[in-house]
């Protein structure tokens, strides 16, 4: 989707609005009401959000110097703009009508198609078009996301649980001097994502997929949630203050061990990917496993010239890596996409179940906190150095 033609980007905009739409009405009344949590939004806002992003950036933005249009929903920027509306206040918000908020979405989204296919110049007079898209698309996972974590349903079923994996064993990168980023003129970036730099990176091995159920089912067998020397003593006091001896979304029943997912409890399938784990948690297997976390650049030459390596499809990955700027970095037009966040959050590479596809790609920077374990987010390892 970074450098689909019109028609292509014309067809995923309308696609990932009836996504977003299905994710809302397929909840009852009652299941809109959600806890205030820190790692979620109230759906009905989190809705509103993508309309009046889409709104601000294809169809209000002036470009620098210019006074922005109004929106065509009287105090949507009251309620929307998530740059100055603080998140525990969006629990409290007199919000529209749901048909109203719709009709004005689609008025938008009808609105912006048309502007996409009279937009003059060349690929680079589609950067909003695609970046409403991508942001609408991370906001879709983000409402599965949030289904899972508060135990509501599964939304269908291509939110199955992931399946068995075909193992292998690691695979050795040559390593050398890689280019990192995206270079101007080959299609859209997000600002963190630039610019293209060489990075060095030594010969490493890496593991053909990520950890399994199975492989971290035998740390936590062995006492790996009791081992202080395996975690940091911040992660580990975060640890002993929860009580948990396992994933949060596990349970031993009898001599079994289950998952849950959305809203009901599964059997824990041996050779699908571990999911639901956080960075610490990652990095404590890697230590009791005497292993170690890829770095992202490891990652991401890993993802680009291995056959066979598998990603995207079930998890995140989490990485070594701080999520930092690259060299040269300059903050896009929405400004508070990656800035805000540089140093207190951690890479995550890859894709998951709840990803859109046309969000895939080797490049993407994705970034959560260290300690969040409630997304779709697993980890490979690597062979120490």
């Amino acid at each position: 989707m970074r450098r689909a033609g019109r028609d292509e980007l014309a067809r995923a905009l309308l696609d990932t609005r009836d996504s977003t739409r299905r994710l809302l009405e397929t909840l009852l009344p009652e299941q809109r009401t959600v806890p205030m949590l820190p790692i979620l939004n109230p759906p009905v806002w989190e809705y509103g959000h993508v309309g009046w992003f889409q709104e601000r950036w294809c169809l209000r933005h002036a470009g620098p110097g210019r006074q922005d249009r109004a929106s065509r929903l009287e105090s949507a920027d009251l309620w929307f703009d998530s740059s100055s509306i603080p998140h525990e206040a969006r629990w409290t918000l007199d919000l529209p009508r749901l048909d109203t908020l719709n009709a004005w979405m689609d008025d938008v989204l009808q609105a912006s198609v048309a502007r996409l296919h009279d937009e003059d110049g060349d690929d680079a007079g589609l950067y909003f078009h695609r970046l409403a898209l991508f942001h609408e698309q991370f906001h879709v996972e983000a409402l599965i996301t949030a289904r899972q974590a508060i135990g509501l349903p599964q939304p269908g079923a291509a939110y199955d649980p992931p399946a068995a994996m075909t193992l292998g064993a690691d695979v050795r990168v040559a390593g050398g001097e890689v280019m990192m980023g995206t270079a101007p003129g080959t299609g859209f970036a997000f600002d963190n994502e630039q610019d293209a730099h060489p990075v060095r990176v030594a010969p490493f091995e890496i593991s053909m997929q990520p950890v399994t159920n199975a492989e971290f089912l035998q740390f936590v067998e062995d006492g790996g949630y009791h081992r202080a020397r395996l975690w940091s003593a911040p992660a580990f006091a975060r640890l002993s203050a929860t009580g948990r001896v396992a994933p949060a979304h596990w349970r031993r029943v009898g001599e079994r061990w289950q998952m849950r997912w959305f809203d009901r409890w599964v059997p824990l399938e041996p050779f699908a990917p571990v999911v639901h784990v956080d960075a610490f948690e990652a990095e404590a297997w890697c230590t009791w496993a005497g292993r170690r976390l890829p770095a992202e650049a490891e990652w991401e030459l890993a993802a680009s010239t291995l056959e066979g390596l598998e990603w995207g499809d079930a998890v995140w990955e989490w990485t070594a890596t701080p999520f930092m700027p690259y060299p040269g970095f300059q903050a896009g037009p929405y400004r508070d996409y990656s800035q805000p966040w540089f140093g207190s959050h951690r890479v995550v590479r890859g894709g998951s179940l709840a990803t859109p596809r046309g969000l895939l790609d080797a490049r993407l920077r994705n970034f959560y906190r260290p300690e969040r374990g409630d997304v779709f987010v697993g980890f490979r390892s690597c062979a120490p150095r």
